[in-house]
């Protein structure tokens, strides 16, 4: 029987349609493409296998507290169903992929136990079959898994460069505000009804504060990211510290584990003691984000101490309560709030001495109502407008009255 084209073509689009990320790439996109993925085995050996559209170098590698093993491949188009990694199985129990940086991507997989890296090869395709990317475990103890710890990666996003002078010389001289997008490549962030992904939300609504802050001519604006990259923690704050930024705004768009109606706006400060027992969860919870990235923690540098250093902190502190209290004021009138919508907490990524910064959480995703409204285009526009007033009020407050008096 001869089918027409379109016949053909319905059937392929039938047979793709389960994959919500199966959306054709630009025909000059050359990177290997993840179709599917799989976990077999038990607890004595379990292997993952991805399917990919042509061979990748890889390496493997272990991570421990918590145990994890890491793979690093060039940059990948991931396109596995929406539910991947969720589920383990065996010595498995969840894995995440996404970009890592720039050219390069990662697959980082959570272990139940110490275990050995018994194989991690990639298959050639070959009659009709896709490469594969095969990653088989086998039970190990603390002790082996520890004395076979691969060398430590460093900063993996060391090769970002958002430095001040990367601006032209006539904006060199502008106040900077660094506007930081949460999560982002292998670090998803949390997700919500309707395909919300918080990595998308905070970034789209970053962008969007960039330009209306911009506008004014008055301030520049530098972006931790501005595409589904990774940024470590750590990465992040350099790039508020090494731009000499006057303000940082870190944004975010959590989940609730038991949200009970909760949702709105909520602006966080830094605190070593965090206001309430929400604030204090979110914190661990957003601070782990190097963790899920496959980031090894184990030797992450102290803090300088000294007069001056607390002194910077305590100025800090004055100039970043004096704007938290002004972004709660002008978000009062374009965006629903939290019941309680100025708190703090121990976030790492709020941790410049010398930098005023906060974050801005625009919502939850558990909230049905709240992840409805940031997936608005008439929400974001209204709730970056209000950003962007509060960013100018606080701008000119602070050159009007100088430094304000520290708070203890």
């Amino acid at each position: 029987m001869i089918r027409s084209p379109l016949f053909a073509f319905l059937i392929l689009a039938a047979l793709v349609a389960p994959c919500r990320f199966a959306l054709a790439e630009p025909a000059t996109d050359a990177r290997p493409v993840a179709t599917d993925a799989r976990i077999a085995g038990d607890e004595q050996r379990t292997r993952l296998v991805i399917d990919l559209s042509a061979s990748a170098a890889i390496k493997a590698f272990t991570l421990a507290d918590p145990y994890r093993v890491v793979i690093d491949l060039p940059e990948i188009a991931f396109r596995l169903p929406e539910t991947a990694g969720r589920e383990g199985r065996g010595l498995i129990s969840a894995y995440r992929f996404g970009l890592l940086a720039p050219g390069r991507s990662r697959i980082v997989v959570d272990v139940k136990r110490p275990v050995a890296i018994d194989k991690a090869f990639v298959l050639d395709a070959v009659a009709g079959q896709p490469a594969r990317l095969v990653l088989d475990l086998t039970p190990s103890d603390r002790k082996t898994f520890l004395q076979s710890l691969s060398a430590r990666e460093g900063d993996p996003t060391g090769a970002v460069d958002k430095t001040a002078s990367a601006a032209p010389p006539e904006e060199r001289d502008l106040p900077v505000v660094v506007i930081d997008p949460g999560h982002g490549g292998v670090d998803p962030g949390a997700a919500g009804p309707a395909g919300a992904s918080e990595k998308d939300i905070v970034l789209a609504f970053a962008k969007r504060l960039k330009e209306k802050i911009e506008a004014g001519g008055a301030r520049r604006v530098v972006l931790t990211r501005d595409d589904d990259t990774f940024i470590s923690l750590p990465g992040r704050v350099k790039v508020a510290r090494e731009n000499g930024a006057s303000l940082m705004i870190s944004i975010h768009a959590d989940t609730l584990a038991d949200p009970f109606g909760v949702r709105g706006a909520t602006i966080y400060t830094l605190s070593e003691r965090a206001s309430d027992k929400e604030a204090e969860r979110l914190a661990e919870k957003e601070n782990r984000a190097d963790l899920i990235a496959g980031v090894d923690l184990s030797e992450e540098p102290e803090e300088v101490a000294g007069i001056l250093f607390d002194l910077a902190r305590r100025e800090t502190k004055a100039f970043t309560t004096q704007f938290a209290r002004g972004l709660v004021k002008e978000l009062k009138e374009a965006a629903k709030l939290n019941k309680n919508p100025l708190r703090s907490a121990g976030f790492r990524v709020l941790k410049a001495p010398d930098v005023p910064s906060v974050l801005l959480e625009l919502g939850y995703l558990s909230s049905p109502e709240d992840a409805k409204l940031m997936m608005s285009d008439k929400w974001r526009e209204q709730a970056t407008g209000a950003v962007a007033e509060a960013v100018e009020r606080y701008f000119d407050t602070r050159i009007a009255q100088g430094t304000p008096r520290p708070v203890n």
